[in-house]
């Protein structure tokens, strides 16, 4: 259905195009001589010539010449529709509408000369050059939304892949909780299961569109701290502050998880004893203003530097906020101290 409307709408245009330019060269020629009736006439024979040669141009001699450069052909096959269309507009008006076929001339000529073909030609060729580069425009147009609707398209898939590269990573240390949970036989067993399925629900319901409620963000990151705390017991402190209005506020679908799974992974999973993460989330008119501190293990410090270790989860969330951002959007800052590495993320909501 689809195609079908697409042809009917193109093809309304170019009638609609064609009447126009008719209606206005019977009034411009009927003016011009003084004789609306004999503009008419010529009109009626003089458009068909003009749409032939438009569509001959546009859909035969352009795709099958200039698009392979074949541009000395292009040349010889044009002159030669042109010459030859000439020659029967030159009949048609001579025997159907007067004798003296170019009264608009220097001079009276009842013959096919060399003036009237260059002057028909010229003509024919100013038509034929309006519809084509009408034709190149739309063209241009419908290349440029292709190419938008491509990058978006690569963009959301792009998008995708990242956070399909975020939630295999949680699910594997969940379920590794899980597996050391039911080994022990712990009564926190079936209250983990239970905070894994809200967030399955979520990332496999919640998460497809582009910007989510920063509301139920803030509940996702909840029940993963809870999980983290049922397995860290009372090893683990996790200080979370949360002011502003945070309701009617949008954001990137589990964006800001990414952090706190970096700070469990390259912070408290290397850290023997206790272990605290400050978490603050600051609402300021359309901005949020987040920050996520966990200590150095003492062995990364020694190896590697820890903006390094964050690995694919930084790096991935890097990705996500320059294609779901614009760059006055958000404001992104990584802070390596010797004992705290720390995010800092303005980003609008």
């Amino acid at each position: 259905m689809q195609p079908n409307k697409l042809f009917i709408v193109t093809r309304r245009h170019h009638v609609l195009f064609w009447s126009v330019y008719f209606l206005f060269n019977v009034l411009r020629w009927g003016n011009y001589f003084d004789d609306y009736l004999y503009s008419l006439k010529t009109n009626i024979i003089g458009f068909p010539v003009h749409m032939i040669l438009a569509y001959l141009n546009i859909f035969v001699l352009m795709p099958k010449f200039v698009y392979k450069r074949k541009y000395f052909s292009y040349i010889i096959f044009l002159f030669g529709s042109l010459l030859f269309m000439v020659f029967i507009k030159f009949n048609l008006t001579f025997y159907l509408v007067s004798e003296n076929i170019w009264p608009e001339g220097p001079e009276v000529i009842h013959d096919f000369n060399f003036s009237y073909v260059i002057d028909m030609m010229i003509g024919e060729l100013y038509v034929m050059t309006f519809v084509t580069a009408i034709k190149i425009t739309m063209n241009l147009l419908e290349e440029q939304k292709r190419i938008a609707a491509l990058k978006n398209l690569q963009s959301d898939t792009e998008l995708l892949f990242l956070r399909s590269q975020i939630s295999p990573h949680f699910f594997f240390n969940t379920l590794n909780n899980i597996y050391s949970l039911s080994l022990e036989k712990s009564e926190k067993t079936p209250k983990i299961i239970l905070k894994l399925s809200e967030l399955m629900r979520y990332l496999l319901y919640e998460t497809k569109t582009k910007r989510q409620s920063l509301e139920k963000e803030l509940i996702c990151i909840q029940n993963y701290l809870d999980l983290e705390k049922i397995r860290y017991g009372d090893l683990l402190k996790v200080d979370t502050q949360i002011s502003g209005d945070i309701f009617d506020k949008k954001i990137a679908p589990i964006l800001l998880l990414s952090f706190i799974e970096n700070a469990f992974k390259h912070g408290a999973n290397k850290i023997i004893g206790n272990v605290k993460i400050d978490i603050n989330f600051k609402v300021v008119e359309n901005f949020l203003y987040f920050t996520i501190s966990n200590p150095i293990p003492k062995i990364v410090k020694q190896k590697q530097n820890i903006t390094q270790s964050g690995g694919i989860g930084l790096n991935n969330v890097k990705k996500r906020l320059a294609l779901g951002y614009d760059s006055d959007e958000y404001d992104l800052h990584i802070n390596n101290s010797k004992k705290l590495f720390t995010v800092n993320l303005k980003i609008k909501v």
